[in-house]
């Protein structure tokens, strides 16, 4: 059965047409999948029911089961789901005033191997299709009061961007279509880790999106040591990237910094970070560490935080701290899809205990 979100157009075209069906009939299943927020063709009542069951037949909506849903008081939501080949991948709603934001992913897992992500630590398993990436935006969507609508997207979730933008940008032009999710491009944000070859051909294939460019270091040195791809990019070359994307799009660049404590987070940094980015037109984006289980670095101590962006202010950088959100519920990338990998390893283990393993779960 083929996944109809991974080419909505394309299948049901061709189809409709088959059951001598009018082109009009697509739109009307677009409305439903992306204004109406239908869960299944049932729901579709403007066709008939012999058309709906031949719908159903031949495609699936969903590709994916929600294997955990959590919510937080600040009205983050996230969703952990389970893939048809049995990997996993996570997506968040945040709630902002009247923002209404999705934070989605583009791969099981990472290759990039940033040192404090959690996303990356089992390594990159492999891309999503266009069908799951679309399938993450309906279902975050679907979380929404009726009165609620989505306002952005942000690339941001589990993987690097720009390593899968054959199946991304078709996905990103289903959210930015008036007849999709009607969200304006320039409030949608691709998030990479500086693959400037990746940065180029997407300058060159669409600048309608804005991009997040993640640093995480003022020099080359540091860089290596928290961003492993980046012993093969310089620094100077990424900025390059950004600056011509700039040209291109006249999109406002962000810089993604994650503050380490006692890693990257000294005046010394911040001062390098003046001179690299000083009299861009960009705004730097820091993110105080949100620990996770099993890593070693800390988030930094409040005047270690205050320091770093008063040198930043000073120096003419325009800045912005992220206030965190979403703690309680594991909502920073990869950790909730670990925390149930981990509680899954742990009932696999006891339960082989209770079967005579090494012993009844108990036994002294």
């Amino acid at each position: 059965m083929a996944h109809l979100l991974n080419a909505i157009d394309a299948s049901l075209t061709p189809w409709f047409n088959d059951h001598g069906q009018g082109k009009y009939r697509v739109g009307q299943v677009r409305q439903w999948l992306f204004q109406q927020r239908a869960r299944d063709f049932s729901e579709m009542t403007n066709l008939s029911q012999a058309l709906r069951d031949d719908l159903a037949r031949d495609f699936s909506l969903w590709s994916a089961t929600i294997a955990k849903h959590t919510q937080a008081d600040d009205g983050t939501e996230k969703l952990l789901l389970t893939l048809a080949d049995g990997g996993q991948i996570e997506c968040v709603l945040l709630r902002d005033e009247t923002r209404r934001t999705i934070c989605i992913s583009t791969q099981v897992g990472c290759g990039m191997g940033c040192v404090f992500c959690a996303s990356g630590l089992d390594g990159l398993t492999r891309n999503l299709t266009t069908g799951e990436i679309v399938e993450q935006m309906l279902r975050l969507q679907s979380l929404l009061r009726e009165d609620e609508r989505l306002s952005h997207i942000v690339v941001m979730g589990m993987g690097e961007p720009l390593a899968n933008l054959d199946a991304l940008l078709p996905a990103l032009d289903e959210a930015s279509r008036d007849d999709g999710l009607g969200i304006s491009a320039r409030r949608i944000t691709i998030s990479t880790v500086g693959l400037t070859k990746a940065m180029r051909r997407l300058a060159e294939t669409t600048a309608r999106y804005r991009l997040a460019v993640s640093l995480h270091a003022p020099n080359d040195e540091l860089r290596q040591k928290i961003v492993p791809v980046a012993d093969k990019i310089r620094i100077a070359d990424v900025l390059a990237e950004a600056d011509n994307y700039f040209d291109l799009s006249g999109r406002q660049l962000t810089f993604e910094y994650v503050l380490l404590g006692g890693l990257n987070d000294s005046p010394r940094e911040a001062t390098e970070l003046v001179s690299l980015l000083a009299g861009r037109t960009a705004i730097l984006n820091v993110i105080p560490y949100n620990p996770v289980a099993g890593l070693p670095y800390k988030t930094p101590s409040h005047n270690a935080q205050r320091a770093f962006r008063q040198i930043l202010e000073l120096g003419g950088v325009s800045v912005h701290f992220r206030h965190r959100k979403g703690d309680a519920i594991d909502a920073a990338c990869g950790q909730l899809r670990r925390r149930s990998q981990t509680e899954a390893a742990l009932v696999g283990i006891e339960t082989r205990m209770g079967e005579g393993e090494g012993g009844r779960v108990g036994d002294s």
